[in-house]
């Protein structure tokens, strides 16, 4: 009986560590541990550096679907880098969050797409619904404003360097 038992649990715990090993193979769940960051730099035509972004790197489903979610500011100079496996058009929502955010679309050649400036959701609205759509295959989350504030505009380039 209690070695009927012991087996059990044994089968059990093989049986859930093969799943979440299956499951963040595929990039559906991250592992607590991962702190992928890097940097972004955007470029004017002649080379110099407008903005230079540290960055958080949300490169797997689970990450991009949280975001800044999980977040309550971001300063000046921080951001969150969203990495796709391809150029594409990208809808990006407001799900859950607590602040404003500039979202900077970013093309497969390293090149501003488009600049979208969004709001928080209001107490009783649904971030769902604020949709901020933009062609690219990485998309630069930072605080609402800071693209102006440091002249970003769409045909900059952008110098990527992430884990």
């Amino acid at each position: 009986m209690v070695l009927e038992r012991v087996w059990k649990a044994l089968l059990v715990a093989v049986a859930v560590g093969f799943i979440a090993f299956a499951l963040l193979q595929t990039g559906l769940i991250s592992p607590p541990w991962s702190a992928d960051s890097g940097e972004v730099r955007v470029l004017d035509t002649d080379g110099e550096s407008k903005a230079v972004v540290d960055v958080e790197v949300a490169d797997t489903y689970s990450e991009r679907h949280t975001g800044l979610s999980d977040h309550d500011s971001l300063e000046d100079g921080e951001g969150m880098l969203f990495v796709h496996a391809s150029e594409n058009e990208r809808t990006y929502v407001m799900r859950e969050m607590d602040f404003d955010i500039d979202i900077i679309f970013i093309d497969s050649d390293h090149e501003i797409t488009s600049i979208e400036h969004a709001r928080a959701p209001e107490p009783d609205e649904d971030g769902e619904d604020l949709e901020h759509t933009g062609d690219g295959q990485y998309v630069l989350e930072v605080p609402r404003g800071y693209a102006n504030e440091t002249g970003m505009s769409v045909g900059d380039e952008v110098e990527l360097e992430y884990d």
